[in-house]
């Protein structure tokens, strides 16, 4: 008896040596997020997170009221775990421009059951391995091959808008959703999607189905940590079911594309030519890698696949669709955009290449302030590598997950001024020499910058081209009606609506 209590004894007191730091670290870090800024606690238990809790559109206006009430940095917290919440580019550069804070916060954990560890959401040496690999699937010279996809879904996408353009407004999300979509689909498994199958279609709806789920679970932090989806998500089961299907697909995909594969050769420097005979797919450079050097698996390929197939489609999706709602309310830039087309392309129906697509340079503009005004990724998350002391002296400790709100660096008035008029100038070259270089993060930036966005530039402005060269865009919803609501992605509560009249000669102006 004496001796299993003994025993008993020394067990806790190891225990106790060991987890110590752990404690120690735990109540360092509660008293100095206690020392910021921030809405009161409820309770002594949930502390202060029922603050953003309701509906999506709710918690998205509460985020936006907490950030002015108590910018630039202010907790939310609840029993021993708390967050700190940055407003400011000075602070978003202390965070994303150390490689050493390059860990992902816990919100990503979401992702891991669907995505597991792909360049999303790895860290460490593993990030690093998955960035060197994939780098050359974005080589200029392989961007270009993609233009011709780009041109193609277009064409497809216009062909789908006429069918429709009779009706006194379009819904353009799902159909720039579906345009998005299989974009990334040819161009990431080099897998042409009709969407006319029932193995094709259970694909597309498992993606949004899982998207909904996420935004549940978003919403509901109880929820995020594995041990609480299991417990109280209500849809935890089809979760699985959903991604079990999405996981099967892509997995079918690369099977496939491995029985006919043969080697490539890709440019290793900027100005190297791509000499393919064929079109080049991100799963081609994958299966290469993994032939050669084998510094990756096919778990690690699908990882990668899945990845890009989440991250490839809605961020653009919803990009293009604020846009274009933003230029049926600006009818002025609307045009100036079709002027600038026939000045590039000559005759505006013709398809652009690569070279007109960058010259686009007033349509760039028209972009690059819609992704202001609404940032597909609105907020990202890291964790401290280290003690970080903000540009106003507070001191956030090693392990805090930091949470930066990129939509609110984004209309910050002092930055931006009227930061909710549309003002495609304020990207001019002259009108963003003085400005915080962190002021502007649609793609992130640092060194887990954005790794598709010069894709998705090309991708929206080919979309654009054939959109405009075919249709005057007429306002039905604008900015002031929209309502806009929390997500993984910043999205409207009831899609985006515009009325799309044919544009029936080249020389057309909007009366």
């Amino acid at each position: 008896m004496f001796l299993s209590t003994l025993i008993i004894y020394f067990i806790c007191a190891i225990l106790l040596f060991y987890s110590f730091p752990k404690i120690k670290e735990t109540i360092r870090n509660y008293i100095l997020v206690h020392k910021l800024d921030g809405p009161p606690r409820s309770n002594i238990v949930v502390g202060n997170i029922t603050c953003i809790q309701g509906t999506p559109e709710k918690i998205f206006t509460t985020l936006r009221e907490l950030a002015q009430n108590f910018y630039p940095v202010y907790k939310i917290f609840s029993v021993y775990k708390g967050t700190a919440n940055l407003v400011s580019p000075e602070d978003c550069e202390l965070i994303l421009s150390n490689s050493v804070h390059n860990e992902k916060g816990y919100i990503y954990r979401l992702l891991h059951r669907w995505l597991k560890f792909g360049l999303l959401t790895s860290n460490g040496q593993k990030w690093q391995s998955r960035r060197r690999i994939l780098t050359p699937a974005f080589h200029f010279n392989i961007l270009q091959e993609f233009i011709l996809v780009f041109n193609e879904e277009t064409e497809k996408l216009v062909q789908e808008l006429k069918k429709e353009c009779k009706k006194s407004y379009i819904n353009i999300t799902p159909h720039i959703t579906q345009f998005t979509l299989k974009t990334i689909t040819e161009t990431a498994m080099g897998t042409k999607l009709k969407f006319e199958t029932d193995k094709e279609n259970r694909y597309k709806q498992a993606i949004y189905d899982v998207c909904d789920i996420l935004l549940y679970r978003l919403t509901h932090p109880w929820c995020v940590e594995d041990a609480g989806n299991v417990a109280f998500n209500p849809r935890f089961l089809q979760e699985r079911r959903k991604i079990r299907i999405l996981h099967q697909f892509t997995k079918e995909v690369i099977q496939e594309r491995e029985k006919n594969f043969s080697d490539i050769e890709l440019p290793k420097e900027e100005h190297d030519v791509y000499k393919g005979k064929k079109r080049l797919a991100m799963l081609d450079l994958l299966l290469s890698v993994k032939r050669n050097e084998g510094s990756i698996d096919d778990e690690g390929i699908q990882e990668e696949v899945d990845t890009f197939m989440f991250e490839g489609h809605d961020t653009t999706s919803m990009a293009l669709g604020f846009t274009l709602m933003l230029l049926a309310n600006n009818k002025n830039a609307q045009e100036t955009i079709v002027q600038e087309m026939r000045e590039v392309l000559g005759d505006i129906h013709k398809k652009p290449t690569y070279n007109e697509l960058q010259n686009l340079k007033y349509m760039e503009r028209c972009l690059k302030e819609s992704l202001r005004l609404y940032p597909s990724v609105h907020f990202i998350s890291r964790n401290l590598g280290q003690d970080l002391k903000t540009h106003t002296g507070h001191l956030l400790p090693k392990g805090l997950t930091v949470i930066l709100h990129i939509y609110d660096v984004h209309h910050n008035p002092d930055i931006y001024p009227d930061p909710e008029k549309f003002d495609p100038d304020r990207f001019l070259p002259e009108n963003c020499q003085n400005r915080h270089p962190y002021a502007y993060l649609p793609f992130s930036a640092g060194p887990r910058n954005c790794i598709g966005q010069r894709f998705a530039m090309l991708e929206m402005k080919a979309a654009l081209c054939g959109v405009l060269s075919n249709f005057v865009l007429e306002p039905i919803d604008s900015p002031e009606t929209i309502v806009l609501v929390v997500d993984i992605v910043l999205r409207t509560k009831e899609g985006i609506k515009v009325r799309f009249v044919p544009r029936k000669e080249e020389g057309d102006l909007i009366s």
